[in-house]
């Protein structure tokens, strides 16, 4: 796609536009977005990548070739990929790359906390366009893969345990039936109503936790709910430790959790902090916003303030 004229915010647009999985017509939104982009005379190349595992690829190859606005069309996975193809560059100065996204996958968590949600794609191109600029806190874990030691970013959130397995079976049934299938509902029950345990050994700021645990998510931003308070851009992570409820309580955790009052559960033990660091997590998922880790422990999870330059609405 080529175009001549000169964006707001300064040269061409690097796109990466990954379908939104589980629903039919699935390009008919590109089309519409695509129709947008050209009415406002967006300067723009754009990548259509079906395979989650080429977005890091991409994203790495516009940065290095000199895109100054890397934007990427996808849900959460999507937009982690893309995060990761950027900090991994070769371009050792990020301060010129400004990132943006446009909702459109299964999850869009991180968008929505901008404001962003999958029916606000003129929004967020409108966003873009505007170019407004903010510094945020870019969350990364450390860990070994076999022999190779490797570190996965993150913008939303690292979950151990049930919610990490939680995601995996949300974003697979999501992926092949679409959200409305009731298979997703009523795996998700079954799995949360099992309230199996994981025998994990932590550390947060000055404690050791060394117990059986539900669930620990450690989030820099919302964390699918389970990390609420935390916001992307004051130098901390927020860390959720999730015990074992009673049945009642179980119930009583999953309405808290869509209502964003997780945290006032008595299973619930919140903590701020600027590292954990998980020294074992037996049969536990570990999930990088929503990317499946295949690791080995130990794991370090920190973050590093205000490193992106990230597109937010005014």
């Amino acid at each position: 796609m080529s175009h001549n004229i000169e964006s707001a915010n300064g040269g061409r647009w690097g796109i990466v536009y990954v379908p939104m999985a589980g629903v039919k017509k699935k390009h008919r939104r590109w089309l519409q977005i695509k129709e947008y982009l050209e009415l406002k005379k967006v300067p723009y190349d754009y990548i259509q990548s079906e395979d989650y595992g080429a977005v890091e690829r991409l994203t790495r190859m516009y940065v290095e070739n000199g895109y100054k606005t890397i934007v990427v069309v996808g849900g959460d996975m999507a937009v982690n990929d893309a995060l990761n193809g950027i900090v991994s560059s070769s371009v050792e100065n990020l301060d010129d790359i400004s990132f943006g996204i446009i909702a459109n996958g299964i999850g869009n968590d991180f968008a929505d906390f901008w404001g962003l949600g999958v029916d606000n794609y003129k929004k967020a191109v409108d966003c873009i366009i505007k170019g407004t600029r903010r510094k945020i806190d870019i969350g990364y874990c450390s860990y070994m893969s076999g022999d190779v030691a490797k570190k996965r970013y993150f913008l939303m959130a690292v979950n151990i345990g049930l919610g990490a397995q939680a995601i995996e079976i949300s974003d697979e049934c999501k992926r092949y039936w679409g959200k409305r299938n009731p298979t997703y509902i009523i795996s998700l029950f079954r799995l949360f109503l099992h309230r199996k345990l994981y025998k994990m050994h932590l550390k947060v700021n000055d404690e050791v936790i060394n117990e059986r645990l539900m669930t620990v998510c450690v989030g820099n931003s919302r964390g699918y709910g389970l990390t609420p308070s935390a916001v992307p851009y004051n130098g901390w992570l927020d860390v959720s430790v999730v015990y074992r409820p009673e049945l009642m309580q179980m119930v009583q955790g999953l309405w808290m959790l869509l209502r964003g009052r997780i945290l006032n559960h008595k299973q619930v033990k919140p903590y701020r902090t600027k590292k954990v660091t998980i020294y074992s997590a037996e049969g536990a998922s570990i999930c990088v916003d929503g990317r499946t880790l295949e690791y080995n422990c130990p794991l370090e999870i920190s973050l590093m303030p205000e490193f992106l330059n990230f597109i937010v609405p005014d």
